[in-house]
């Protein structure tokens, strides 16, 4: 089986989105590593050091959400846009405005929880980190 799992880039706010998303989905993290890990980190500024060189956070059996921040000496700038969705599915309708709830929590609605005229009960946001999240519950499970 394929699995396909989200990564994404931060600039400087991977660890406090990722204990954000560990406290709304649980679990722990799988892999969890700092810029100044790395080899040659000595070349890196003190701030680049604490940023994060991957984490990984198991969503189910299926799924690992996974990220890094962007390095600036190293000419990563990141471009927050609303070319992707994280697009969950949820196993109840209780499950969905859990998620829908926790995850929204400092961000923006873009479409709250309804039931919708394709029968599936769904909602959509950007999260407090401008992460773009759908929840949905219905057809897609």
């Amino acid at each position: 089986m394929t699995t396909m799992h989200p990564y994404l880039n931060f600039d400087g706010k991977a660890e406090e989105a990722f204990n954000f998303y560990k406290s709304v989905f649980g679990g722990e993290f799988t892999f969890f590593g700092k810029m100044g890990d790395m080899p040659d980190a000595d070349k890196l500024s003190e701030e680049e050091k604490n940023r994060v060189m991957h984490v990984a956070l198991p969503i189910n059996e299926h799924t690992i959400l996974m990220a890094s921040d962007c390095v600036p000496s190293m000419g990563h700038v990141l471009k927050e846009g609303n070319n992707m969705y994280i697009n969950i599915n949820a196993e109840s309708r209780e499950d969905a405005d859990r998620l829908f709830n926790g995850l929204s929590a400092g961000g923006t609605i873009e479409m709250p929880m309804e039931d919708m005229f394709w029968g599936d009960y769904f909602g959509s946001f950007k999260d407090k980190f401008g992460v773009q999240w759908m929840v949905n519950f219905g057809s897609y499970k």
